[in-house]
Protein backbone atom coordinates (compact mmCIF):
# COMPACT_ATOMS: atom_id res chain seq x y z
CA UNK A 1 0.00 0.00 0.00
CA UNK A 2 1.26 3.43 -0.91
CA UNK A 3 0.40 6.84 0.48
CA UNK A 4 -1.67 7.81 -2.58
CA UNK A 5 -3.76 4.63 -2.23
CA UNK A 6 -5.10 5.57 1.26
CA UNK A 7 -8.84 6.23 1.41
CA UNK A 8 -11.78 5.94 3.79
CA UNK A 9 -13.91 2.83 3.99
CA UNK A 10 -17.02 2.78 1.83
CA UNK A 11 -19.86 4.68 3.57
CA UNK A 12 -17.55 6.21 6.19
CA UNK A 13 -18.05 9.75 4.88
CA UNK A 14 -21.17 11.33 3.47
CA UNK A 15 -21.36 14.35 1.23
CA UNK A 16 -23.14 17.40 2.64
CA UNK A 17 -26.65 18.05 1.24
CA UNK A 18 -26.52 21.29 -0.74
CA UNK A 19 -30.15 22.31 -0.76
CA UNK A 20 -31.55 24.61 -3.46
CA UNK A 21 -28.53 24.51 -5.80
CA UNK A 22 -30.23 23.64 -9.09
CA UNK A 23 -32.09 20.66 -10.55
CA UNK A 24 -28.96 18.53 -10.96
CA UNK A 25 -28.50 18.28 -7.20
CA UNK A 26 -31.84 16.53 -6.72
CA UNK A 27 -32.71 19.14 -4.05
CA UNK A 28 -33.23 22.15 -6.30
CA UNK A 29 -36.24 24.48 -6.69
CA UNK A 30 -38.17 23.70 -3.47
CA UNK A 31 -35.25 22.12 -1.60
CA UNK A 32 -37.07 18.92 -0.62
CA UNK A 33 -39.89 20.80 1.14
CA UNK A 34 -42.68 20.00 -1.31
CA UNK A 35 -45.21 22.51 -2.61
CA UNK A 36 -46.90 25.24 -0.52
CA UNK A 37 -48.23 24.86 3.01
CA UNK A 38 -46.98 25.87 6.42
CA UNK A 39 -44.09 23.41 6.47
CA UNK A 40 -42.66 24.70 3.21
CA UNK A 41 -42.24 28.22 4.63
CA UNK A 42 -39.22 29.33 6.59
CA UNK A 43 -39.45 30.29 10.26
CA UNK A 44 -42.19 27.79 11.09
CA UNK A 45 -41.94 25.31 13.91
CA UNK A 46 -45.00 23.27 14.81
CA UNK A 47 -44.13 22.47 18.42
CA UNK A 48 -45.88 19.49 19.95
CA UNK A 49 -47.65 18.59 16.69
CA UNK A 50 -47.57 14.88 16.02
CA UNK A 51 -49.26 14.64 12.65
CA UNK A 52 -52.80 14.29 13.94
CA UNK A 53 -51.87 11.83 16.70
CA UNK A 54 -52.87 13.05 20.16
CA UNK A 55 -49.84 15.06 21.37
CA UNK A 56 -47.85 13.81 24.35
CA UNK A 57 -48.74 16.81 26.52
CA UNK A 58 -52.44 15.99 26.05
CA UNK A 59 -52.04 12.25 26.60
CA UNK A 60 -50.48 12.61 30.05
CA UNK A 61 -52.73 13.12 33.10
CA UNK A 62 -52.84 16.53 34.75
CA UNK A 63 -52.53 16.77 38.52
CA UNK A 64 -52.37 19.40 41.19
CA UNK A 65 -53.15 23.07 41.45
CA UNK A 66 -50.98 26.09 42.12
CA UNK A 67 -52.85 28.70 44.09
CA UNK A 68 -52.16 32.06 42.38
CA UNK A 69 -52.52 34.14 45.56
CA UNK A 70 -50.74 31.79 47.94
CA UNK A 71 -48.71 33.46 50.67
CA UNK A 72 -44.97 32.89 50.66
CA UNK A 73 -43.08 33.38 53.89
CA UNK A 74 -39.42 33.98 54.56
CA UNK A 75 -38.44 30.99 56.71
CA UNK A 76 -35.85 31.03 59.49
CA UNK A 77 -34.81 28.46 62.07
CA UNK A 78 -34.41 29.04 65.80
CA UNK A 79 -30.82 27.80 65.68
CA UNK A 80 -29.88 30.65 63.33
CA UNK A 81 -31.55 33.26 65.54
CA UNK A 82 -29.58 31.88 68.51
CA UNK A 83 -26.34 32.06 66.50
CA UNK A 84 -27.02 35.72 65.58
CA UNK A 85 -27.78 36.56 69.25
CA UNK A 86 -24.48 34.96 70.35
CA UNK A 87 -22.60 36.86 67.61
CA UNK A 88 -24.10 40.14 68.86
CA UNK A 89 -25.99 40.86 65.66
CA UNK A 90 -29.36 40.57 67.43
CA UNK A 91 -30.18 42.02 70.86
CA UNK A 92 -31.90 39.39 73.02
CA UNK A 93 -32.80 42.06 75.62
CA UNK A 94 -35.28 43.81 73.32
CA UNK A 95 -38.15 42.28 71.39
CA UNK A 96 -36.90 40.77 68.13
CA UNK A 97 -39.26 41.96 65.40
CA UNK A 98 -39.28 41.21 61.68
CA UNK A 99 -37.58 44.56 60.99
CA UNK A 100 -34.80 43.67 63.45
CA UNK A 101 -34.27 40.34 61.68
CA UNK A 102 -33.93 42.11 58.33
CA UNK A 103 -31.59 44.78 59.76
CA UNK A 104 -29.33 42.09 61.24
CA UNK A 105 -29.03 40.41 57.81
CA UNK A 106 -30.60 37.14 58.96
CA UNK A 107 -33.48 37.57 56.51
CA UNK A 108 -33.11 39.28 53.15
CA UNK A 109 -36.72 40.33 52.62
CA UNK A 110 -40.02 39.95 54.42
CA UNK A 111 -42.14 38.60 51.50
CA UNK A 112 -45.61 37.99 53.05
CA UNK A 113 -44.08 37.72 56.51
CA UNK A 114 -41.48 35.75 58.43
CA UNK A 115 -42.16 32.26 59.76
CA UNK A 116 -40.06 30.66 62.48
CA UNK A 117 -39.36 26.93 62.51
CA UNK A 118 -37.98 24.85 65.37
CA UNK A 119 -34.70 23.53 63.90
CA UNK A 120 -31.78 24.15 66.22
CA UNK A 121 -31.40 24.86 69.94
CA UNK A 122 -32.45 28.01 71.81
CA UNK A 123 -30.66 28.87 75.04
CA UNK A 124 -31.29 32.63 75.30
CA UNK A 125 -34.49 34.14 76.67
CA UNK A 126 -35.98 35.61 73.47
CA UNK A 127 -39.02 37.75 72.79
CA UNK A 128 -39.97 37.19 69.17
CA UNK A 129 -42.70 38.95 67.17
CA UNK A 130 -43.22 37.30 63.76
CA UNK A 131 -45.99 36.57 61.25
CA UNK A 132 -45.96 32.80 61.73
CA UNK A 133 -44.39 30.03 63.77
CA UNK A 134 -44.63 26.28 64.10
CA UNK A 135 -45.99 24.79 67.34
CA UNK A 136 -42.62 23.20 68.05
CA UNK A 137 -40.90 26.60 67.67
CA UNK A 138 -43.33 28.26 70.12
CA UNK A 139 -42.74 25.45 72.64
CA UNK A 140 -38.94 25.63 72.25
CA UNK A 141 -38.86 29.41 72.86
CA UNK A 142 -41.18 29.14 75.88
CA UNK A 143 -39.11 26.25 77.26
CA UNK A 144 -36.03 28.55 77.16
CA UNK A 145 -37.99 31.15 79.16
CA UNK A 146 -38.91 33.48 76.29
CA UNK A 147 -42.06 34.24 74.36
CA UNK A 148 -43.03 33.99 70.70
CA UNK A 149 -45.86 36.24 69.58
CA UNK A 150 -47.57 35.59 66.26
CA UNK A 151 -48.62 39.05 65.05
CA UNK A 152 -51.27 38.31 62.39
CA UNK A 153 -54.52 36.37 62.35
CA UNK A 154 -52.60 33.25 61.26
CA UNK A 155 -52.27 31.19 64.45
CA UNK A 156 -49.40 28.88 65.26
CA UNK A 157 -49.81 25.86 62.99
Amino acid sequence: MKLHELRDNDGATKRKKRVGRGPGSGLGKMGGRGIKGQKSRSGVAIKGYEGGQMPLYQRLPKRGFNKPNRKSYAVINLGLIQKFVEAGKLDAGNAITEDALIASGLVRRKLDGIRVLAKGEVTSKLTLEVTGASKAAVEAVEKAGGSLKVTTAQAAE
